[in-house]
């Protein structure tokens, strides 16, 4: 089975390099006509270039069709305009990579709030933003495929990273709310957690591992989860050729009975609280909900 993207519009935010790049090359390559989003700042968010013309021309040279935007995703004008120019341009919008990011780096102690602010404004808000101005456009169509960035800092934490761990987290909370939000309309959200050598990573990684975790390494994933066939409300690692499936999950939980809900009796009970056995994935927000109440009732039975 060969994967097409013929005739779709596709847009990368963050592509003016890196993973974004790379997404941006491959959907070109297989037939999308591509939006490459870039501010052009540097990895802190300082600064502007027009890095994203250089992948325009990359694309167009390999005989693809692609257009240039410089919106800031954390401006939903910004984003409003530039899915406005896709639409008129090209009839449509059908695949949104969300991928622009900076990095702030600093323990929680010496970071600043306005640190903090910002790169939840970038990742968070500019994931927000950017799919807001998608939104009602692949609602009206009846498709949409949209992707998430989150990372392994978001779903395990990470020193160093409070400001990135608390947005990237955040965008998979945004993705399994639209995932329910957009079914009847074909929209399909997922999350990709990506490991990857770029300009974000070139001072963490030793020279070995950043060559390992090439960004190539990660497109397989990234376009299979905005295809026609993609699932919806999946959570993907992808880095050095592994990929992964991860999922918040639940356990089936624990009913003290009434004369046990107090703190001492919560800690008496922490081992059974806390045991990981049955664990299963939380598919919407009002799952923990019923499950209380289908215990409580399947209690007052006995």
């Amino acid at each position: 089975m060969t994967i097409s993207f013929a005739g779709k519009v596709a847009i990368v935010t963050g592509a003016g390099g890196g993973l974004g790049r790379a997404y941006a090359l491959e959907l070109g390559r297989r037939g999308a006509r591509v939006v490459v989003n870039d501010l052009g700042g540097a990895r802190d968010g300082s600064g502007h270039s027009e890095a994203a013309l250089a992948v325009v021309e990359e694309i167009r040279a390999a005989g693809g069709t692609a257009m240039a935007d410089f919106g800031d995703v954390t401006d939903y004008a910004q984003m409003e305009a530039m899915a406005a120019k896709a639409s008129e341009t090209w009839g449509g919008i059908d695949i949104l990579i969300n991928n622009a990011g900076i990095l702030r780096d600093k323990s929680f102690a010496k970071m600043t709030p306005e640190d903090f602010e910002l790169v939840l404004r970038v990742h968070l808000l500019g994931a927000a933003f950017a799919t807001k101005a998608v939104w009602n456009i692949m609602r009206e169509a009846n498709y949409g495929r949209i992707l998430m960035t989150t990372s392994s800092s978001g779903l395990g934490g990470n020193f160093g990273q409070a400001n990135y761990g608390a947005a990237k987290l955040g965008v998979v909370g945004l993705a399994q709310t639209l995932r329910l939000e957009g079914a009847k309309h074909d929209i399909r959200v997922n999350a990709l957690a990506p490991t990857a050598g770029t300009r974000m990573t070139q001072d963490i990684f030793p020279e070995e591992a950043y060559k390992a975790f090439n960004a190539d390494n990660v497109v397989p994933a990234a376009l299979y989860l905005v295809s026609d066939e993609a699932p919806t409300g999946a959570i993907v690692g992808a880095g050095a050729g592994v990929y992964q499936s991860a999922w918040i999950t639940m356990n089936p939980g624990t009913l003290l009975p009434e004369s046990e809900r107090s703190v001492e009796g919560f800690a008496a009970a922490w081992d059974r609280i806390s045991d990981r056995s049955g664990d299963r994935p939380i598919r919407s927000g009002t799952e923990h909900a019923t499950h209380a109440l289908e215990l409580l009732a399947k209690a007052a039975k006995i």
